[in-house]
């Protein structure tokens, strides 16, 4: 746009002064329009007002464009620069106050059975026992302790669900003029012997043991019959015959 308005104006001062600067007379090779002054030189232009050919009056003024004002078109967004390097790490802030304690959670699921630590029997009988055979199951009536059942009752034996050390125990009274013979049975081995020699006088005689038990092992009493009668004294009124045990350490897993 520029470059248009110089040119132009440039094209006009040319015309101008070829035209006024030559003669006045017409050249016999051209004919030239005769020149005239636009306004009177004593009027309001003043004098010293250049005079333009009668064919140039249909050029007018080139109007000037303020070049401030031109304003072309938004131009591409340039491409992303590359990032810069990292800064300095700050200091660190001023330790904040202590929210408010959160919500509690929930319980958690319960554990597995096999996880349980703990397991303990306490049973005693209130009949006498006589023992008729070689070998007697002693059997009880009544229930003091008896945790996730592991000892059965009328079986008269404990089962080993924990694998780990166990302690057992049991109390007996005897007959007066008859012996007393048994055993504490793990599986079916005989562990330690109660014993008593046939007398007058009826005692009370205790007995205990120590066992490593593996899963599915059973500890039990059984009576042992030789020669002698074998029988045990006990009735409703008091308790005479009773058989304990607990875990005292379960096996590392």
């Amino acid at each position: 746009m520029l470059s248009m308005v110089v040119h132009l104006d440039l094209l006009v001062l040319g015309i101008i002064m070829s035209t006024c600067e030559g003669t006045s007379k017409p050249d016999s090779a051209t004919t030239s329009p005769p020149c005239f002054r636009c306004c009177d030189p004593n009027g309001e232009d003043g004098p010293g007002v250049t005079a333009l050919p009668v064919a140039d009056k249909a050029f007018q003024p080139v109007p000037e464009i303020e070049i401030s004002i031109v304003k072309g078109e938004k131009g591409h967004k340039g491409d992303r620069g590359s990032h810069g390097k990292r800064g300095f790490s700050g200091p660190d802030g001023i330790i904040g106050p202590i929210g408010p304690p959160g919500r509690k959670g929930s319980n958690g699921l319960s554990g597995e059975d096999c996880k349980v630590r703990y397991s303990a029997f306490s049973v005693a009988r209130r009949t006498e026992v006589h023992s008729n055979d070689y070998f007697t199951p002693l059997v009880f009536d009544t229930e003091f302790v008896n945790t996730d059942g592991h000892f059965n009752v009328f079986m008269g034996r404990f089962f080993c669900y924990i694998p780990g050390i166990y302690y057992f125990n049991v109390n007996v009274h005897t007959w007066n003029s008859k012996e007393t013979y048994l055993h504490i049975m793990h599986n079916d081995e005989a562990t330690v012997v109660l014993y008593a020699q046939p007398g007058e006088r009826s005692i009370m005689q205790s007995q205990s043991v120590m066992l490593e038990l593996k899963a599915q092992d059973e500890v039990w009493v059984r009576l042992f019959k030789r020669s002698r009668e074998n029988a045990l004294y006990s009735d409703d009124v008091d308790t005479y015959i009773t058989f304990n045990g607990f875990l005292v350490k379960p096996s590392s897993v």
